[in-house]
């Protein structure tokens, strides 16, 4: 082996991109010490964006206030970068999950309000390219909290001024505009998704991610329900058919809201991040590939890191293998056109151990190395 390269999502509360990707070089190194190992950090549109932004075009990031999930204020950033016109936002540092506590956690009440504010900020700083990951959210809002940010405002039908939440997406009969910043007309989004979920049904929104954010089953039946009705509203206001647009559904419905409201783009997370990392370039003279995430499943194949690197890699023609701390699916993996899936748990190690820094990093070590002993042929 003369060149693998590493393009390893974050192990989600364990380890970061480049933490994965340092312990799987290590653990090449092992095997084929003179091999060279590219690491490139990677995340698909949630957690870990924006610094990987900063750091590959060697951005700046703008430090502010603004409301969380449940509206209480605390410091945020978001980033220009290196070109000194794009905005990148990572909506999750301000309305996502990991702001809440376990009990805390509830879709009906949580609102993208917050990156309404930085989108607002950024805006009134006089920037109007805006690059925004919309992964690992706490809401299912679908970017209602985000609107009243800037300035829209959405009443029921006997007049009553609505708050913020998914629990009100039922209740919305008409939406005024007439305190809209007008600075957002002259505005561009592109949208950095990590799912191509639809806004609402059986594969929506709801159904499929509102669970892990604290909904219950009557709850997801709600929360559709007002998806369902407030496509209709934006229709209706804007002509945007989000119940046919693949990944309206992201973000709790935030990826259909700014399609429609701002003609945003919508894309793969993982493109755009390799795009900028010119993957493509350095994937000419590699021997391999080495992806994965925290844990892989049939939902690693609708988007997510592993397979953008994936699709990037079997265009070079490079074979390319799945390391991930769990994997549930592999014939399904297998079948997308991973060479192999391997899992870094060992058995029968405990999650609450694997999930340890040091074990974890220990554990990709180690199964990296004996991978590359495969290629070697030589006895473990």
């Amino acid at each position: 082996m003369q060149k693998i390269i590493l393009a390893i999502d974050s192990y989600k509360g364990c380890l970061s991109s480049i933490e994965a990707e340092q312990a799987a070089s290590e653990g090449i190194h092992k095997v084929f010490p003179s091999c060279q190992t590219v690491c490139l950090p990677v995340a698909d549109g949630g957690e870990g964006i924006l610094s990987i932004l900063m750091e590959a075009t060697q951005g700046s990031y703008i430090q502010l206030e603004a409301h969380d999930p449940l509206m209480r204020i605390r410091p945020t950033s978001y980033g220009i970068l290196g070109d000194g016109e794009t905005v990148a936002i990572e909506m999750a540092r301000i309305s996502g999950l990991p702001l809440l506590r376990e009990e805390e956690r509830n879709p009906l009440l949580t609102n993208t309000y917050g990156t309404g504010e930085l989108i607002l900020d950024a805006l009134w700083k006089g920037y109007r390219k805006f690059l925004i990951g919309i992964g690992g959210s706490a809401t299912n809002d679908a970017g209602m909290g985000m609107l009243q940010a800037l300035g829209y405002r959405f009443y029921t039908t006997d007049h009553r001024l609505l708050e913020s939440g998914g629990a009100q997406l039922a209740q919305i009969a008409y939406i005024d505009t007439s305190e809209v910043s007008p600075l957002l007309r002259e505005a561009q989004f592109t949208v950095a998704c990590d799912v191509t979920n639809p806004f609402y049904g059986p594969q929506g929104a709801a159904y499929v991610f509102a669970p892990q954010k604290g909904a219950s089953t009557e709850d997801v039946r709600m929360l559709d329900t007002g998806l369902q009705h407030f496509a209709g509203i934006v229709h209706a206001a804007t002509g945007t058919a989000v119940d046919t647009l693949p990944g309206a559904g992201a973000a709790g419905g935030l990826g259909g809201s700014l399609a429609a409201f701002f003609h945003a783009s919508l894309r793969p997370g993982i493109e755009l991040i390799l795009d900028i990392l010119q993957l493509d370039k350095l994937l000419s003279d590699a021997d391999l590939v080495i992806t994965g995430e925290g844990h892989s499943d049939r939902q690693t194949l609708m988007g997510k890191v592993p397979m953008g690197v994936l699709k990037r890699a079997q265009k070079a023609e490079v074979p390319t293998l799945l390391l991930s701390g769990g994997i549930e699916d592999r014939e399904a993996l297998n079948e997308a056109g991973f060479l192999a899936a391997f899992s870094t748990t060992p058995y029968p190690q405990p999650l609450e151990q694997a999930m340890q820094l040091d074990t974890a990093r220990q554990n990709i070590r180690e199964t990296t190395a004996q991978i590359c002993r495969i290629y070697t042929g030589q006895k473990t």
